[in-house]
Order: structure tokens, then C-alpha cells, then sequence
């Protein structure tokens, strides 16, 4: 039985590629405690599944608070989820298979369980307290190694029967276009990613079109982060700057899509390349889209940065628990 009294705390978690993050909340979702560790893709999935209790552990011991108190977990991941059954379908970039997440938390911390998207989780967050507060129908779209995209409708993630939805990333924009990790050609995320922006921007320096980016960062897609974009396109990289304003039009095109199936009223960017390039990306996305959208939605909605950084997942997964998990 969930804990729903005052003293009732919550953990929301956030599974990333590259880092983990556990956030203790208290009944008010206060944030009280939280630690975060490195993922370590490569492990096993039960080293990996032992590091994610060990870091809610440690974010428990921060909060100073035992897991007794605990009401519910939230955990937001990479890529699909069985949202009923509580199952990570394979999660991109750690190579673990089907994992029964949920049980698993079930079982070491006495308290239910919700698994969700990590994009899902972020846009929760954005519309409770963030950028998306209160929206209708709210489009989060997040641009890294890949695109993920969620939507919160009516105050429900958008989802199917048992899975989750909203894999804008691989709604194809280009005919016949280069080769995405699905298996399919010309997604979203196969141009749009900032995976795809440093491989055009290392073509780029490579030919002589971006000097500063070639100086600072040379040609090894390593390197170049989100942060050596922008600091290439303030240094006067005109050739990178086209081509993430290029990135940026193909995203407003698929937004465009979605808008015209959902009318969605708040489109949020997020992610660290937005973070790193916000206006650019904000004015860029909301051009292509307005120019593609039907005419009734033209001006409908509005494009806007995301606002709670590296908090949202967490922070939306504490909350998603509490939505869903406190009067089971």
C-alpha cells in the first residue's frame, strides 16, 4: 500500500546513456536528497541494476530519510517502456535487453513502482512546473545522440496500450536518407541529432569551411559537443551555423506534422545542444513549423526552450509517481 500521509517521500530517477540521477521529494515534492553516479553502458544489466539501487540508496542516506518512508519510485528511461508491466524494452546505448525495472525496485525498496520514458519524464516535469505549466496538449522534442520526444495530453502522457509513444526521431524527413540506428532511412534523428550536426560540422572543419571549430576541436566527433558548436558559431563558423539551422528547419518539420495531428499548443525544446544554442534552434524550429502547419494552426501554439534542465527527468518521474502511484 503506497504511502500518501505528509511524511511520504518519493524517489524520482533519471536512467541516462551517460550519468544517473536519484532525487528524494517529499510529500509537497520538495527536493530533499539526491545522488547521481556514472552509468557505465557497457556493464551487465545486473551491475547495472545494482548501481541504479545503490544510487537511490545514496540519495536516500543524502535525504536522510529510510526507505520505509518511501511512497513510491518514478524512473525515467531511454527509448520504449512497457508502462504497465513496469519493463524497459531494450533500452539505446546499454545494451542490457528487456529489463523488469520495476519489479526490481518493487522488491528492494518495499514501495510500487512506475516506469516510464525519459523524454516522457522530462515533458511531465515541463508541464508541472516548467516551461509547459498547465498546456492542453504540450510537444517536448530533445535533440542529443538521438531525438526523443514526448507529449503530455490533457494532463496524461501520451502513450499506446502498453507502450510508450511519440518516437518523433524516426519520422522520416528525408527520402532515402542516410542510415538511422532503427534500421530505417532518413529519420529525424539519422540529420537532426547533435550526433549528425558534429559529423556535418567535422566534415565541415575538415574541408577549411570552419576554422575556429577545426582549432579548437579538430575533426574527432569526440570533441565536439554542444558547446563546441556554439563556441564555433560565436567565433563567426558560418558554415556550422548553417548547418544547424539546417538541423533545426528538419525538426520544425516534424513538429509541423505533429501539430497538425494533435494541436499541440506548447512545443518545448530541450536538451543540452538547445541549452547550449537556444535561440537559434527556438527562432529556427518555430519558422519551419509555422510555415508547415495548417492554416488554423498557425498561430496555436508557441515554441519555447525547455526550463528545467538536468532536474526535469527526475523531477518529472517523482511527480509521475505521485500521479499515478498514490491511491494505489
Amino acid at each position: 500500500m503506497a504511502k500518501t500521509a505528509a511524511d511520504g517521500c518519493w524517489v524520482g530517477f533519471d536512467l541516462g546513456g551517460t550519468k544517473m540521477l536519484a532525487q528524494v521529494y517529499d510529500n509537497s515534492l520538495k527536493l530533499v536528497g539526491k545522488d547521481r553516479k556514472k552509468t557505465k553502458p557497457a556493464s551487465d544489466v545486473s551491475a547495472g541494476v545494482a548501481r541504479i539501487v545503490e544510487t537511490i540508496r545514496e540519495a536516500l542516506a543524502d535525504a536522510q530519510i529510510d526507505a520505509s518512508r518511501l511512497s513510491g519510485i518514478g524512473i525515467g528511461c531511454p527509448g520504449p517502456c512497457d508502462m504497465e508491466k513496469g519493463v524497459m524494452t531494450a533500452p539505446p546505448n546499454l545494451a542490457w535487453g528487456d529489463v523488469e525495472i520495476g519489479k526490481v525496485l518493487t522488491k528492494e525498496f518495499g514501495c510500487p513502482t512506475a516506469v516510464i520514458n525519459d523524454v516522457d519524464s522530462g515533458m511531465y516535469g515541463e508541464y508541472r512546473f516548467g516551461a509547459a505549466k498547465d498546456a492542453f496538449c504540450a510537444l517536448g522534442v530533445f535533440p542529443g545522440t538521438g531525438i526523443g520526444g514526448g507529449c503530455i495530453y490533457r494532463g496524461e502522457i501520451l502513450r499506446g496500450h502498453n507502450i510508450t509513444a511519440m518516437e518523433i526521431g524516426h519520422c522520416q524527413v528525408v527520402y532515402n536518407g542516410p542510415l538511422c540506428g532503427c534500421g530505417q532511412r532518413g529519420c529525424l534523428e539519422s540529420v537532426a541529432s547533435r550526433t549528425a550536426i558534429a559529423a556535418n560540422a567535422a566534415r565541415a572543419a575538415l574541408r577549411g569551411d570552419a576554422p575556429h571549430l577545426f582549432e579548437k576541436a579538430g575533426t574527432d566527433l569526440a570533441n565536439i559537443r554542444s558547446g563546441a558548436l556554439a563556441e564555433s558559431i560565436k567565433e563567426g563558423d558560418k558554415a556550422v551555423e548553417v548547418i544547424v539551422e539546417e538541423a533545426a528547419r528538419l525538426i520544425g518539420l516534424a513538429v509541423s506534422t505533429t501539430i497538425n495531428l494533435l494541436a499541440a499548443d506548447v512545443v518545448v525544446l530541450g536538451g543540452g545542444l538547445v541549452e547550449a544554442m537556444s535561440d537559434l534552434f527556438v527562432t529556427n524550429v518555430d519558422k519551419a513549423a509555422r510555415k508547415r502547419v495548417m492554416p488554423p494552426f498557425k498561430n496555436a501554439f508557441k515554441v519555447v526552450p525547455a526550463a528545467l534542465g538536468d532536474d526535469a527527468t527526475a523531477m518529472g518521474a517523482a511527480a509521475w509517481a505521485q500521479h499515478v502511484l498514490a491511491d494505489s
